[in-house]
């Protein structure tokens, strides 16, 4: 047996240059392909050879991602309010009568329609500049005014010259053409929607190109056309968005740019008349002149006769918001300054601090801080096919740039300076008659652009009771009708669940 191995070996070495490569090459095809065979099983790893179907992310790997506070705002159409910790959750149509819940939810999906419709709300396509076409043209930023004309910005051809190069525009609810004189042959379809262009010199196509027009046949407002645009085999769409600026409505502030000219002090009151003329004393030792705007709906109203004061009467127990909405209608200046009748001004209640803010940023509105209480909060929108989802959480976005002592966020305390236009825009709900403050900020959403300064703050008048038996008897009646009752959660929810289409709303 062992000279029988000696003999193998023997022969082996005698041809050593033939099968000593033959050796080296079958170990290497082995671990080739012992590798790559490891390589396309190892689980977890895709390639772009493998046959399909593709795999995704399974889900309860994407479901950890695209998180905002504990909220997945990935890719979907729906949503959902998820009892954590110590949320608030309030699923509407619990708030909603049962044998009316089917015909409310139908009248409200008809209104919505209706709203998507008069405020272009549908989702528009998407629009993807394919590469490697030799088509240049707007992906935005092509404005026209309603009846007016454009040049179209951006279009040109970079082939080279052929024997005759064909080239198409198509519109929608406009027309085309080109301020260029060229020949008749050359063009077709001028002050038309479709605009044939035919010619062998690239030189002349350019020079068309660059002069077309596009001329609004329609009075639409915030319209998108898509017009096509086509060469041969390319073809290519791009964006004109029919659009009437709105009309500005400034405030003039006077030459010397006085506090006064430029904001109005807004309150409501209801029976505590002793709170409101120990506010209005507060301010007038800041502000000897400013104005001072008060909507009351006490039942037996008395006489505020001050110097720049408008006391405006109500009808009795008209509400919170009815209130606000009567003072911000009579405001003459470009800012209002909200504050409640039992605040009292400070050394800190400094409004020129917030017109900084406001004169100095895209901010709409800008709160501070009430006896150190800096309390603001952002409203997380989710979006479903059936309704929505709000969840409140405290806090804010983002440091405001240029102010290091504030905040951008999505709702402040009721302690605020505000656009007046703005704000006259969204309105607040006269239907909500109570405790009401964060549905102005759910309503503004999109709208409203809010921050946050602490350092901008405003007293609050003690709670211990009056002394005076009249004043006593104020408090006890206002403390009646402050109260938020079952009856007024439950109306407030279900105007909730009809007026902006909500699901479920959290507060936490």
């Amino acid at each position: 047996m062992e000279n029988g191995y000696i003999r193998i070996l023997q022969i082996l070495w005698k041809y050593k240059y033939f099968y000593g490569p033959l050796m080296c090459l079958s170990i290497l095809t082995y671990l080739f392909v012992y590798k790559e065979g490891a390589r396309q099983t190892k689980p977890g790893l895709e390639f772009p050879e493998a046959s399909p179907p593709f795999k995704l992310l399974p889900e309860k790997k994407y479901k950890s991602m695209f998180l905002y506070n504990d909220i997945w705002l990935g890719p979907k159409n729906y949503c959902e309010c998820v009892q954590k910790d110590k949320e608030q959750i309030y699923q509407l149509d619990n708030y909603i009568d049962k044998d009316k819940l089917a015909s409310v939810t139908k009248r409200r999906e008809k209104e919505f329609k209706d709203y998507q419709r008069r405020y272009s709300y549908q989702k528009k396509d998407v629009l993807v500049a394919q590469p490697n076409v030799p088509l240049s043209y707007p992906i935005q930023g092509a404005e026209v005014m309603p009846l007016h004309t454009i040049v179209i910005p951006g279009l040109s051809f970079h082939g080279e010259n052929t024997e005759k190069q064909k080239v198409t525009l198509e519109a929608s609810f406009g027309t085309l053409d080109t301020l260029a004189d060229v020949p008749q042959d050359v063009m077709n379809g001028r002050g038309m929607k479709k605009l044939i262009i035919s010619t062998a010199h690239v030189d002349l196509l350019n020079h068309i190109l660059k002069h077309v027009t596009y001329t609004s046949t329609e009075y639409l407002l915030d319209t998108v056309d898509i017009v096509n645009f086509t060469t041969g085999d390319h073809h290519v769409k791009f964006p004109v968005t029919i659009r009437q600026p709105y009309m500005p409505k400034l405030f003039d502030p006077g030459p010397d740019n006085n506090i006064r000219n430029l904001v109005t002090i807004t309150t409501k009151t209801f029976f505590r008349y002793h709170k409101l003329r120990i506010l209005i004393k507060s301010i007038r030792k800041f502000y000897p002149d400013i104005t001072i705007i008060v909507a009351d709906d006490s039942e037996h109203p008395e006489k505020i006769e001050e110097p720049n004061v408008e006391h405006f009467i109500m009808p009795f127990a008209k509400g919170w918001f009815a209130g606000r909405n009567l003072a911000i209608s009579q405001v003459t200046t470009k800012y209002y300054l909200w504050v409640d009748d039992d605040f009292v001004f400070t050394e800190k209640t400094k409004i020129e601090e917030f017109v900084a803010v406001l004169e100095n940023t895209n901010l709409d509105v800008v709160g501070g801080a009430v006896q150190g209480n800096d309390y603001k909060f952002r409203v997380i929108y989710e979006e479903g096919e059936d309704s929505s989802c709000v969840h409140l959480r405290f806090g804010s976005y983002h440091r405001l740039e240029g102010f290091p002592h504030c905040v951008v966020t999505s709702g402040v305390v009721n302690f605020f300076l505000a656009r007046t236009e703005e704000s006259r825009c969204i309105g607040f709900d006269p239907k909500l008659l109570r405790v009401a403050h964060s549905e102005y900020f759910v309503d503004g959403l999109g709208r409203l652009r809010v921050g946050s300064c602490y350092h901008v703050d405003v007293g609050h008048q003690p709670h211990d009771p009056a002394k005076d038996l009249e004043e006593r008897k104020a408090e006890h009646t206002y403390s009646k009708f402050r109260a938020n009752t079952q009856e007024q959660v439950q109306f407030k929810l279900a105007l909730q669940f009809f007026k902006n289409r909500m699901k479920c709303f959290s507060q936490g």
